[in-house]
């Protein structure tokens, strides 16, 4: 039977042993745990979409410094949004949260929805973020189902249905809303809600988890039955393929570096790059044309650069030029020392350092 949970517990255990847990051996001191401002802890939730937090802290910081609220971020270009978001990955996540902290000003007078049903209208916030949002600052008794969480939930209710299929992540939100704390939600709710996140990111994680650590063991099903790592069940499996590119790095010879702003959509939007090239036969077409002439070219040894659902092998070929030879729509010029300033993708910075 679709959902079926074997739930044989009170349902307010699990939310008092949680809290009582997150209170003693929870996350507590991160920083964007000393706030109930919205706009800090949504850049938080944002940032910490798919990214630890040893990586997140040092980002944080840096952000918070350039952009103290809401209406500094909306203010600024989504070029200095990206260049300082540069290294984090993930660039949709920063397109995003400029264009939400616009939304915010625009529509909601710079000041965040108190409620997840609203927040979940802003772009780049989906329902475990808005929920997120909504528990830690406005102790809105709504629930939230991260990786972390389904992880954690899907192992106590014994939750087997498929979540590729929607009806059932459905029915497992509706668990999830279940099980929320009932009683002082102006502290519970935000101690739930980090307390499952710290559960899942400490000792309930996809491998040989912590069970003797943790408070649900005695109420958890995939406990009782020995196998909790088949918990979380989904079928449906990200697809992965491999791509080839060629990047062209020109230099001229004052030591600049031509680069090109990426199109709006794709891998890499709206930042700054090298120009990049299906194949080595097109790249070399280029270089060969009759603009350019005493051009030192060196092939670089490719390397792998992984992202979520793709493999992309680079080819990096380092030329060198007089700035006059290349034409002027292929992109602009860019010294070292300019290089801090621009939204520009991890493999590709690191590569440019290494020169």
């Amino acid at each position: 039977m679709e959902g079926l949970v074997r739930m044989t517990f009170p349902q307010i255990d699990v939310a008092v042993r949680v809290v009582d847990w997150q209170s003693a051996h929870g996350r507590n001191h991160l920083p964007w745990q000393q706030t109930r401002d919205p706009y800090k802890v949504w850049l938080s939730e944002i940032m910490l979409q798919q990214t630890q937090v040893s990586t997140v802290l040092d980002y944080y910081g840096r952000f918070l410094e350039r952009f103290p609220d809401v209406s500094s971020l909306a203010a600024a270009s989504q070029e200095d949004v990206l260049a300082l978001w540069s290294g984090l990955g993930y660039y949709s996540r920063a397109r995003n949260l400029h264009q939400c902290a616009q939304q915010v000003l625009r529509n909601h007078g710079g000041v965040f929805p108190d409620r997840a049903d609203l927040l979940v209208t802003l772009p780049g916030i989906g329902r475990s973020t808005a929920g997120a949002i909504a528990a830690f600052c406005f102790s809105e008794r709504t629930p939230i189902l991260d990786a972390n969480v389904r992880r954690v939930l899907t192992r106590l209710l014994g939750f087997a249905s498929d979540l590729a299929l929607v009806k059932n992540e459905r029915t497992l939100w509706a668990h999830a809303a279940s099980l929320l704390p009932v009683t002082d939600l102006v502290d519970s709710m935000p101690r739930y809600t980090q307390g499952l996140m710290d559960l899942g990111a400490s000792l309930c994680v996809p491998r040989k988890p912590l069970c003797s650590q943790c408070p649900l063991q005695s109420l958890c099903v995939a406990y009782r039955e020995g196998d909790p790592e088949k918990y979380p069940v989904k079928t449906r499996k990200l697809v992965r393929r491999s791509e080839s590119w060629w990047l062209l790095i020109l230099k001229d010879r004052a030591g600049r570096v031509l680069l090109q702003l990426r199109p709006s959509k794709g891998i890499w939007a709206g930042l700054y790059c090298v120009p990049v090239f299906p194949d080595a036969t097109s790249l070399m077409a280029l270089l060969s044309g009759s603009s350019f002439s005493n051009i030192s070219i060196e092939n670089r040894a490719p390397f792998l650069h992984v992202l979520t659902h793709r493999d992309l092998y680079l080819h990096p070929v380092v030329a060198e030029c007089d700035a006059e030879m290349v034409p002027q729509d292929l992109g602009d010029w860019f010294a070292p020392e300019q290089w801090g300033g621009l939204g520009l993708p991890a493999p590709i910075r690191k590569f440019l350092d290494s020169l």
